[in-house]
């Protein structure tokens, strides 16, 4: 597996050390380098085996920086990183992970308490120590102590981004195994849920031990932790991977079960019961003539038990897609045959949230363009900051230079492969009201993104109404990821999803899935809650590189989670269609 996110996440860690010194600088062309890092479409420790040049390809990291990577690639550290740790010696990236803990309040809380750990900073706020560090006082203690429990939370779950590639590379190296005659991806991972625990895998075998010895041996693994013949445990890339094996003949049903949700699992069982059936990890039983069925586990007379196609057609069922079994009214749809036609990454023939180098991207107008072409998008269009509150570093436009931007599209335009759209995403102040872009050049425009980027906290007041009173703009298109959440880094706002819902449907707005893995806002839930009123759902990068059009993948997943079919996709329709759904 690529180590492009682990070096990247090295390279943040130094940024926030030399922030915390009071760097003004060089903090910021490193994180601009650990972003194209992270992104960028070759394994790093391919470039590295081939020098430091090589490394330079990258966009933004010069020779100190590439340096630095040969180096930490090479020997797992670098002479100035392990120097910067030692002058402070906290957690930075456990600590920074509650909001409103920065670098140089990182270095203020140790250099007056000696706080290194998050369980340093809960016990010094818990002990009202913090208010006495100048600067602090009461309500930004009492902000830091509420925020450590979500900090806490979010570790224990890892972001999908990162599950599901490290998935999908254990199951394509356990299906090399002769041993092996199925391998599947299993959990909360296979159902594209945008936290995870761990990542399980499901294996056919007859030889249980020798594919954990397998999976042992592989070179991404960093420790392992239990290794048997029916279950394996292993940390690569800092996750743990649970390997469960079964003999072939039950593959299906263990797949089912592992997979889960539990609570789907419990309708399911319930469900199989009313039938005087029995479902499990080993198969669908008939227990209609057995005294006692909780006996023991494979009693009954054996139904299904191989695919899981046939353990959902021995209840009656059809199969039902991972990303539905939630609980939330799947299998009474399974009974009634009306389980939905679900959207698939494919059908997205295009997106409708991206920005450049005009506002906070590092790519050009003509890279974008170009990228969304090659991607295999039929449009693509451009949505680039307006200024505002919130905006990252201060990047958003002017009205003048969202016109003198129309120019430069036009000229783009006449060029590209595919069509080309010109948007802005424009901010949405705490009252709901669209800001700091005047209707006349709104009017202009395409299409309009409003997105909330300030006032997302507790005391952000009634965000319900704030985002009804968004959508019902009459230039507004789209509502852009409307929590405002980014996953274990801050907690979402709360709003109800039905009335939100509700309103974009009658007022004819776009509710975004924002496919960003560390987003993914809209969630499934408040998907189905669109679909069920009948609002449009759009599924969008908000790429900020060319690599980033993959995102599409982890939305159309989410999008699943919320039972959108293609036809309640905005951009899975055809341009002509498109163009005449926005305002």
């Amino acid at each position: 597996m690529s180590r492009n996110a682990e070096v990247a996440a090295i390279l943040e860690e130094y940024a926030d050390l030399m922030e915390a010194k009071g760097d003004d600088y060089r903090p910021n062309v490193y994180r601009r380098a650990a972003s194209n890092v992270r992104d960028y479409p070759e394994d790093i420790e391919d470039l590295a085996a081939e020098g430091e040049d090589a490394v330079q390809e990258i966009d933004g990291v010069g020779e100190g920086i590439a340096e630095h990577v040969v180096d930490y690639l090479e020997t797992g550290t670098f002479e100035e990183l392990e120097a910067a740790r030692e002058d402070l010696p906290a957690d930075m990236a456990e600590l920074t992970s509650v909001e409103g803990v920065g670098p140089k309040t990182v270095k203020k809380l140790y250099d007056a308490l000696g706080i290194e750990t998050l369980d340093d900073l809960e016990e010094a706020a818990e002990n009202g120590e913090i208010r006495e560090i100048k600067g602090f006082g009461p309500k930004t203690e009492q902000n830091i102590l509420e925020h450590v429990a979500f900090a806490r939370r979010a570790q224990e779950r890892e972001l999908l981004g990162n599950t599901r590639p490290l998935a999908d590379d254990v199951e394509d190296y356990l299906a090399e195994a002769d041993d092996v005659a199925r391998v599947e991806i299993a959990g909360s991972v296979r159902r594209w849920r945008e936290t995870n625990g761990d990542v399980d895998v499901l294996v056919a075998s007859d030889a249980g031990e020798a594919v954990g010895e397998h999976l042992t041996e592989w070179e991404r693994v960093d420790e392992t932790i239990e290794i048997g013949e029916t279950k394996t445990s292993v940390r690569a890339n800092g996750m743990r991977v649970d390997l469960r094996v079964v003999v072939p003949e039950e593959f299906g049903s263990a797949l089912q079960y592992f997979t889960g949700s539990k609570d789907h699992n419990i309708t399911l069982r319930n469900h199989a019961i009313s039938q005087g059936k029995k479902v499990n990890e080993y198969g669908v039983f008939d227990v209609s003539d057995v005294d006692d069925p909780d006996a023991g586990q494979r009693v009954g007379e054996l139904l299904a038990s191989e695919t899981e196609e046939a353990v959902y057609d021995a209840l009656g069922l059809p199969w039902i897609p991972p990303e539905l079994r939630e609980d939330r009214g799947e299998v009474d749809a399974a009974v009634e045959d009306a389980l939905p036609d679900l959207l698939t990454a494919d059908d997205v023939r295009g997106d409708l949230h991206s920005h450049t180098d005009w506002s906070d991207a590092d790519y050009s107008l003509e890279e974008m363009v170009d990228a969304a072409a090659e991607f295999g998008h039929e449009f693509v269009c451009i949505t680039d900051h307006a200024e505002g509150p919130g905006v990252f570093g201060d990047t958003g436009l002017s009205d003048a230079e969202i016109r003198e931007q129309a120019d430069a599209i036009a000229d783009v335009r006449g060029d590209a492969d595919i069509d080309v759209l010109h948007g802005v995403e424009a901010n949405v102040d705490a009252d709901g009201n669209v800001v700091e872009v005047s209707d006349d050049v709104l009017e202009e425009l395409d299409l309009v993104v409003a997105s909330p980027h300030s006032g997302l906290g507790d005391d952000g007041g009634d965000q319900t109404a704030r985002l009804v009173s968004a959508v019902e703009h009459p230039h507004v298109d789209i509502l852009g990821h409307p929590s405002g959440r980014l996953i274990n880094e801050r907690p979402a706002m709360e709003f109800d999803a039905a009335e939100l819902a509700a309103a974009a449907a009658d007022a004819g707005t776009a509710l975004e899935v924002n496919a960003n893995y560390h987003r993914l806002d809209l969630w499934g839930s408040a998907v189905q809650a669109g679909v069920e009123a009948g609002a449009t759902i759009t599924v969008n990068t908000d790429a900020h590189s060319p690599a980033e059009f993959e995102y599409v993948t982890y939305g159309a997943h989410t999008a699943r989670r919320g039972w959108a079919e293609p036809e309640d996709v905005l951009n899975a329709w055809a341009l002509e269609d498109v163009r005449d759904f926005l305002h």
